[in-house]
């Protein structure tokens, strides 16, 4: 079974990010193929990245015990999802320096974005994808952009999720091809942990 992180990438109070955690959770629940932890990051207590040494110069170890915490909790999932809240066309500082706060731990993983805002959080995804690529992630395409009318919907008129059938269909994508992925790059990393060893 896959043991995924579900990212939560903002730590404002009222924050939207609560809606569509829940309704990843309540999806990874009915699925037998993945083992689902949220890491909210306002549990975390990440410092602003201040490293003296590059990560790639100590051998991805860092001087800030949360980050050493945070890293092993990285290390030990297959994959994550993160949700996306766009700030100014771009992803919320947190959830960059969560990024920035691991290194090697998040090599040759998929990821895949929950994102929210005026455009489903597309700019600032496109941000993240570049970040994750950066950082040897696999960042899927499929995911979820919950736009503004399902926003306004949920936050002014009591609406769910669950009652636009495109979004429950994108989660779906998002889960199928975030499993397949997940899976075929966790056998890559064991192979490539197994030649190390020999």
């Amino acid at each position: 079974m896959l043991k995924i992180g579900l990212i939560v990438g903002s730590t404002r109070p009222n924050r939207f990010a609560d809606i569509p955690v829940r309704w990843i959770v309540e999806a990874a629940a009915a699925r037998g193929d993945i083992e689902l932890e949220v890491l909210d990051l306002r549990d975390q207590h990440l410092p602003f990245y201040d490293e003296p040494m590059p990560a790639h110069h100590t051998g991805g170890v860092f001087t800030r015990a949360e980050a050493e915490v945070w890293r092993h909790k990285i290390g030990a999932l297959d994959g994550f999802i993160a949700t996306a809240a766009e700030y100014n066309h771009g992803p919320t500082a947190v959830l960059k320096n969560a990024f920035d706060s691991a290194s090697y731990e998040w090599n040759r993983k998929p990821i895949a974005f929950v994102g929210y805002g005026g455009v489903g959080g597309a700019r600032a995804i496109e941000t993240l994808r570049s970040i994750t690529s950066a950082l040897q992630m696999a960042p899927i395409v499929h995911g979820v952009n919950i736009s503004m009318e399902p926003y306004l919907g949920i936050v002014q008129q009591g609406r769910a999720l669950d009652d636009y059938p495109y979004l429950v269909q994108a989660r779906d994508g998002m889960f199928h091809n975030r499993v397949w992925w997940g899976e075929a790059l966790k056998v890559a990393r064991a192979r490539d942990a197994e030649a190390l060893a020999a």
